[in-house]
């Protein structure tokens, strides 16, 4: 099963502690369903687990029947959608009018009058996600997104998310083929969307991916510091081999300085030390910088060298 699969199904096991907070849910998974109006109520799934959370959560607030029918998606092997509804008109018709909506209305918004009682913020969410909710595997990317067919509905859920939010930053919005679609990009943010609604787990098999990312990007930079370093540290030693070699051949060593004499047979006897090795051989040890000093002079005197000498 993917991450998002995992994810609802731990959410289908949340507790709704109270018969309010159970309606929140419910209310969270009918508002966003596919179709829910004073005449129709019908919930399309993929999940098992979430097309059963949804019957009984219609038949505990609102002592309704519900419907299912299952036919092959053709996706992948015996997957199968899931599509529920609520048979009768007026039940659908009371459902509709006991939360607070009326046919008259142009188009659906959230009724924050459903969503007063401590916790029912938490569990509406959780319907809502269960109904029209998805996230990516963290292993990939960080991604958590709800799909809503009206703009004016989508901004309400961005809204009501940025108020329970640690950051109060509402979800981004788009136009996704003729939906809209509350999206959320930031590790910390989606977790601590997770383990509101009731996926804990989740929540934490997320972070711990991102650690377990952070740590792998720092060993990568280091050791990619560390092969740029080496590269860096032969090429130098090349040129100052180079040099050296000239000297040597044209000139012989004895012709350079005792102090760059001495380092110079050094770093031929050691092509791959670098500079701060080389000045830790001398004796007495000089620092880095003092042995960059020296190569330098040496590289000098090998371009003073007249072209006839060469």
């Amino acid at each position: 099963m993917s991450f998002s699969s995992d994810t609802k199904r731990e959410l289908c096991t949340a507790e709704c502690n109270g018969a309010s907070l159970g309606r929140a849910e419910c209310y969270g998974f009918l508002l966003f369903a596919k179709t829910f109006s004073n005449e129709k109520i019908i919930f399309n799934t993929e999940n098992p687990y979430t097309a059963a959370r949804f019957m009984n959560a219609v038949a505990d607030s609102f002592q309704a029947i519900t419907e299912k029918n299952t036919a092959l998606t053709g996706k992948r092997d015996s997957a199968r959608l899931f599509t529920l509804r609520v048979p009768l008109k007026s039940d659908c018709a009371r459902i509709f009018g006991e939360l607070g909506h009326s046919s008259r209305s142009i188009s659906l918004r959230i009724n924050r009058a459903n969503l007063e009682e401590d916790g029912a913020v938490a569990a509406f969410l959780r319907g809502a996600f269960l109904c029209c909710g998805s996230v990516s595997d963290p292993k990939k990317d960080y991604h958590l997104e709800f799909t809503v067919p009206y703009k004016n509905l989508c901004s309400d859920l961005c809204r009501l998310i940025s108020e329970v939010s640690q950051r109060r930053k509402e979800p981004k919005l788009i136009n996704r083929k003729g939906m809209f679609v509350a999206y959320i990009k930031d590790s910390e943010e989606i977790a601590d969307l997770l383990a509101l609604m009731g996926a804990p787990l989740a929540a934490m098999e997320l972070m711990q991916e991102k650690i377990v990312k952070s740590i792998r990007n720092s060993v990568n930079r280091r050791m990619n510091s560390e092969i740029a370093n080496m590269n860096k540290t032969a090429k130098a030693s090349a040129l100052q081999i180079e040099a050296i070699e000239r000297i040597k051949r044209l000139k012989g060593l004895e012709y350079l300085p005792d102090d760059l004499k001495d380092i110079a047979r050094l770093r031929l006897e050691n092509p791959e030390s670098s500079l701060r090795d080389l000045g830790n051989m001398l004796l007495p040890p000089i620092s880095r910088s003092g042995a960059n000093h020296r190569m330098k002079r040496i590289l000098e005197i090998a371009e003073e060298i007249s072209p006839s000498e060469r």
